[in-house]
């Protein structure tokens, strides 16, 4: 069996108390994951780039996510000197959703042009870009990672996957390419309903939305990564944190 990439595991920036808190369940209970990623949620106060600070703390290998909308492309990058400070080399570039409270500003700034901003800016930096899987055709999707790869991209990180087939596929067309294959557990109907209607996930034959289900098929997902030498992004969602990285890598 081939040597298993990086593991990831994503952390909500909720508070700096409740972020150490989920860093040292991380710590206690998953020995093998080598990365943190923080979203930038705009409903917290916390930045991503501040929680990735943060977590240097217990892991060295952090990532947070840069919101492309929320980039001025006037303007230097706002985050450069809290990154540079930080020592962070990695950052992965979403589109970002338009914010709720419309008094925070955004651009309409997409992902390639955040990409090629960063070459330019931070070229110490890496950058990864996001795959959704569910927005539209294969074809589709192929062409905007064709995209990210011009602009300077050097891997990827998909939306969760919920169906080992559909993996496969992806895999054959991704072939050659750094991906961090991504699963999260879905713990209620609603939530299920949520990724139906929202993200058009179209959930396999005999599907739960439960704890057991998601911990089973996330260790399916890091058997498919393993035989890959990929690497694997762990979105535990309104989950037990503890429980669900118990189940997946205890």
């Amino acid at each position: 069996m081939k040597e298993l990439g990086r593991i990831s595991v994503e952390l909500i920036p909720r508070s700096e108390d409740g972020l150490r808190d989920d860093l040292q369940i991380v710590k206690k209970n998953a020995p093998g994951v080598e990365l943190i990623n923080i979203p930038d949620l705009l409903r917290f106060d916390m930045r991503s780039w501040q929680g990735a600070a943060i977590a240097q703390e217990y892991f060295p290998a952090v990532m947070p996510h840069i919101r492309a909308i929320d980039v001025d492309l006037s303007q230097p990058l706002s985050m450069r000197p809290e990154l540079r400070q930080s020592g962070i080399t990695e950052v992965l570039v979403i589109e970002g959703d338009p914010p709720q409270d419309m008094s925070h500003k955004f651009y309409p700034t997409v992902t390639t042009d955040v990409i090629s901003k960063f070459h330019q800016e931070m070229p110490e930096v890496k950058v990864y870009a996001g795959i959704d899987q569910y927005r539209g055709s294969m074809r589709q999707e192929l062409y905007r990672i064709q995209r990210k790869l011009q602009a300077g991209a050097v891997g990827f990180f998909t939306q969760p996957f919920f169906d080992i087939r559909f993996m496969e596929m992806y895999a054959d067309m991704l072939e050659g390419q750094n991906v961090y294959w991504g699963v999260s557990p879905v713990m209620s109907e609603r939530s299920q309903s949520y990724w139906e209607l929202k993200n058009n996930v179209i959930f396999p034959k005999g599907f739960q939305p439960t704890l057991e289900w998601s911990i089973e098929f996330s260790k399916k997902a890091l058997k498919f990564a393993e035989e890959r030498d990929a690497n694997l992004y762990l979105m535990p969602i309104k989950s037990n944190l503890e429980a669900y990285l118990q189940g997946v890598l205890g």
